[in-house]
């Protein structure tokens, strides 16, 4: 079997793609029935707070503001009865030991963007050393951006293989894999990143840098729930799904929340699977909430 019809293979264990079209009228579908529902929940706005990767991914960043943003976490626990603390702490490889020497609040965890974020552009053995350098840092969690160029030129054993070695320096961290969905633009095109990172090792895979494309959509997560749900019935492996990119509000979130409830389940909805990555929604839940 050569390389391309090994691949295909993969892609035909797979429901086949819905047309676009049939995607965005069933995403609207499951919004329109059970997203009031949803928001009307308090305890749904904090289980979503607790899933939050709060980010932030600036090229005005400093060690000054780092601190300050983590002591914003640190004092915000316990602080609010009602809300857990976020998930993770999300930034640049080079601050992870800052976040590490500051970061006092229970079970927040230490997320890094790794591997040439945001474009991947940059050589294989880079994205290895800056992940194994982020873990031994003191990373638990790894977000790494799907090499698109490999991608779009079919080159999917250079992809695979590349993203699997990503895996292998995280040793024991979590690894996200953006798909950079706005760039896929199609629903093939997102099954398929979907399906190659999932058969790399990727614990989660995740819409979008936020960056240079648009960022997620409800689309993009009905696929990427769809792929999610039939890799755990092939494989027996239950992987994580993060929606990033333009989530900043009580209302975006639980549109996302409900996409991911109805399709993947409520086992799927805690820190340990689910994950909103975002700058503004903490802030937001919590305004909303007092």
């Amino acid at each position: 079997m050569n390389e391309q019809d090994k691949f295909q293979t993969a892609f035909r264990r797979f429901d086949a793609t819905e047309p676009d079209e049939v995607v965005a009228k069933r995403a609207a579908a499951i919004r329109d029935a059970h997203f009031a529902e949803n928001f009307a929940r308090k305890d749904v706005w904090a289980k979503i707070y607790g899933c939050i990767d709060l980010t932030t991914l600036h090229a005005t960043d400093t060690e000054t503001t780092i601190r300050k943003w983590v002591e914003r976490v640190n004092g915000a626990d316990g602080a609010r009865p009602a809300l857990p603390n976020v998930a993770a702490l999300c930034t640049y490889p080079i601050f992870t030991e800052v976040v590490r020497q500051s970061l006092l609040a229970g079970g927040v965890k230490i997320a890094v963007v790794a591997g040439g974020f945001p474009s991947a552009q940059t050589f294989s053995e880079v994205k290895i050393a800056e992940t194994a350098m982020s873990v031994m840092g003191g990373a638990d969690e790894i977000d790494t951006v799907m090499n698109l160029g490999y991608f779009f030129d079919g080159a999917f054993e250079a992809l695979t293989d590349e993203l699997a070695e990503i895996k292998d320096s995280c040793l024991q961290a979590t690894l996200k894999v953006i798909l950079e969905t706005g760039a896929l633009r199609t629903a093939e095109n997102i099954r398929r990143a979907a399906i190659l990172s999932l058969y790399s090792g990727a614990d989660f895979i995740k819409t979008s840098t936020g960056k240079d494309y648009p960022g997620a959509t409800p689309e993009a997560v009905y696929v990427m729930c769809r792929v999610i749900r039939q890799y755990e019935a092939l494989s027996g492996r239950r992987a994580g799904i993060k929606i990033s990119g333009g989530v900043r509000t009580v209302e975006d979130a639980v549109l996302y929340y409900t996409l991911v409830k109805e399709l993947l389940g409520e086992e799927w909805l805690d820190s340990r699977f689910f994950r909103i990555g975002a700058s503004r929604l903490a802030d937001d839940i919590v305004q909303r909430m007092e």
